[in-house]
């Protein structure tokens, strides 16, 4: 069951949305549309032609279906490994695990906020196929070829959702998934309104750049347990409790 007052999930949510609108991704979203639909850039986004439309919204789908099925299984290996680590150091796994995730996730935001310089990081590593399988089994091969890369933004932000899902293993899954809704919901979005990415895109590394603050936040408070107490803060807030005792 999700619990609306974890702050994690909608940490995971927000990493999704950052994943797709970063300057690594964003830009070439519409090459890409082409390169899975068959259909030009400039067609893409000057047609409004239902059928074109209605061809691009199934590839899409296709497409992301590709790239769940990669970071899903990513999701589920980290869990394991969160779970195996937790078993094999007992009683002291769950604050080690906690502090080493704390710290990873706030070098995570130094990184993409561009004051720590990585260099391994900065190479871009994709699958890519010479020519593009035919048909929507191509399309999803694609999906899952993209997701299977790396890229200076899409693999430390979703690195740092798989350091979640190995400090709470129970959870690892739910946090993959919000991940996944992040990531998928502008894409479709954007796959309907190709031309609005044009305006997003002027603003994609600043939008980074915030991302990454809130992750070195976010990482601080792992690392000093204090996570529970911000989702208990905000129930508080939710239910009025918080108001009611300023009153």
């Amino acid at each position: 069951m999700v619990d609306p007052t974890d702050v994690t999930i909608w940490l995971a949510l927000w990493a999704g949305v950052l994943s797709f609108i970063s300057p690594c991704t964003l830009p070439l979203f519409p090459v890409y549309l082409s390169y899975i639909t068959g259909i030009s850039v400039q067609d893409l986004q000057q047609s409004k032609n239902p059928t074109i439309r209605a061809r691009v919204m199934t590839h899409s789908l296709f497409f992301l279906l590709g790239v769940s099925s990669i970071f899903l299984a990513l999701g589920v290996g980290a869990s394991f490994v969160g779970q195996f680590i937790s078993d094999f150091l007992r009683g002291s796994s769950g604050l080690f695990i906690q502090k080493i995730s704390g710290i990873l996730i706030v070098l995570i935001g130094l990184f993409l906020i561009g004051f720590l310089k990585v260099d391994w990081l900065m190479q871009e590593r994709r699958f890519q196929f010479a020519t593009k399988p035919a048909g929507y089994v191509g399309t999803t091969l694609v999906g899952m070829g993209f997701a299977a890369g790396w890229t200076p933004c899409i693999g430390p932000i979703f690195a740092a959702i798989l350091i979640l899902a190995a400090n709470n293993p129970a959870q690892g899954l739910t946090y993959t998934s919000f991940y996944i809704v992040g990531f998928a919901l502008p894409f479709l979005i954007l796959s309907f309104y190709i031309s609005t990415s044009k305006w997003i895109m002027k603003y994609s590394t600043k939008i980074m750049k915030i991302g990454g603050a809130i992750m070195i936040v976010m990482g601080i408070l792992l690392y000093a347990g204090q996570m529970a107490r911000l989702s208990s803060w905000i129930f508080q807030l939710i239910d009025g409790t918080w108001f009611s005792r300023l009153g």
